[in-house]
């Protein structure tokens, strides 16, 4: 579905050209035929792009049938998209590097930048910068490029399972240059599927002329005898990590419990932040009924149509802090020498003296917070 612009847009206007104006087949000069223009989304605000395509006039060439286009546009945004290249990888680097929601990502890209684009095109451009940047990682050129200097690598391969009961991606990654090779989703890790990733990757260091010094796995039987069969007399190391985790286990549950008693003493941050929004609605309706003289006031917004109330200094602290807690109360990374809930428990505790520090501060107020985590 065409994007739809409201009639008070304010565009930026550039206007592009071909970088060569001759023909490439005959060499005589082309003569602009016509012009597409497109509207799209740019960090920098709304950009209508105007491009001239040229045509060459002599009915008797061979390029007399193809319309040339502006070599500077698909530098700027992908045919036919209504976002340019900059929106997709601020998308693409908060979806998969920090881990955003897709409905964070939308009231962001709302809120700071004006771009108002729905869920369902976020996740499609989301799976378009996966693809570019698969197709990126698995170029041969690239590949070879960034192992030029490399005479021995470590693989490793591991299975990814987001939640219980869904199919785990199996990836192998090469440590010394820390890049992931590939990746597939395995429904069922019998030991000839996991052997026939494991022939891929010495595939891949056969096709890079490396030598595979070290396999690090965990001790899954299917990955111990894939490694064996494929890569016989290589080294295979236990992943520390996992050796960690369970020797910590006893740790790691004790620091499990705490997280969760943590979770529910830190309680009701929707409710908090809906009133501080109801709060401000209400104070902006105010001020319009006090600045409308009575007989002329038109009828109140809807909560609907005053979505984006101007919030106060106040109400801002308040969502803030609200923004910053929740995301400590998600954060699972870590593992057995970080353990979560430890750094759950120091990161609340920041929070709490930051808290404390802004009531210590207000004149005249000696209220201490009572938040005790």
């Amino acid at each position: 579905m065409p994007q739809r612009w409201p009639a008070e847009t304010d565009f930026a206007f550039l206007e592009l050209d071909v970088l060569e104006r001759d023909c490439a087949v005959c060499g005589r000069r082309m003569y602009i035929c016509d012009h597409r223009h497109r509207r799209l989304h740019t960090l920098e605000g709304p950009l209508h792009l105007t491009c001239k395509l040229n045509h060459c006039p002599d009915p008797t060439c061979p390029g007399h049938a193809k319309t040339k286009s502006p070599e500077l546009e698909s530098s700027i945004a992908p045919p036919q998209w209504a976002i340019g290249w900059d929106v997709l990888v601020w998308i693409g680097h908060r979806r998969f590097s920090r881990h955003w929601a897709i409905t964070q990502i939308q009231g962001e890209l709302l809120d700071t930048y004006g771009i108002k684009l729905s869920e369902r095109s976020i996740t499609r451009y989301t799976q378009h910068y996966q693809t570019m940047l698969a197709a990126r990682q698995q170029d041969p050129e690239r590949l070879r490029h960034e192992y030029e200097g490399a005479d021995e690598i470590i693989l490793t391969i591991d299975g990814l399972q987001p939640e219980k009961g869904h199919e785990a991606l199996y990836v192998v990654r090469e440590l010394t240059r820390k890049r992931v090779w590939f990746a597939e989703a395995l429904i069922s890790a019998t030991e000839e599927e996991v052997r026939r990733l494991i022939a891929l990757a010495k595939q891949q260091a056969d096709a890079l002329g490396k030598t595979v010094k070290l396999w690090i796995s965990d001790k899954q039987d299917a990955f111990v005898k894939g490694i064996a069969a494929e890569f016989p007399g290589v080294p295979h190391r236990y992943c520390a990590n996992h050796f960690l985790r369970d020797l910590a286990k006893p740790v790691l549950e004790a620091d499990s419990h705490a997280k969760v008693q943590m979770r529910r003493k830190v309680r009701g941050l929707r409710g908090m932040e809906k009133a501080v929004l109801k709060q401000e609605r209400e104070s902006a309706r105010e001020k319009r009924v006090m600045i409308e003289p009575e007989p002329t006031l038109p009828a109140l917004p809807t909560p609907a149509q005053e979505g984006n109330v101007a919030l106060s200094p106040a109400a801002q602290v308040v969502l803030d802090y609200s923004a910053a807690v929740r995301g400590i109360l998600n954060d699972d990374q870590g593992g057995p020498l970080h353990p979560p809930g430890l750094r759950m428990a120091e990161a609340l505790g920041e929070v709490r003296e930051s808290i404390q520090r802004n009531l210590d501060a207000k004149k005249g107020d000696s209220r201490k917070s009572n938040w005790n985590v």
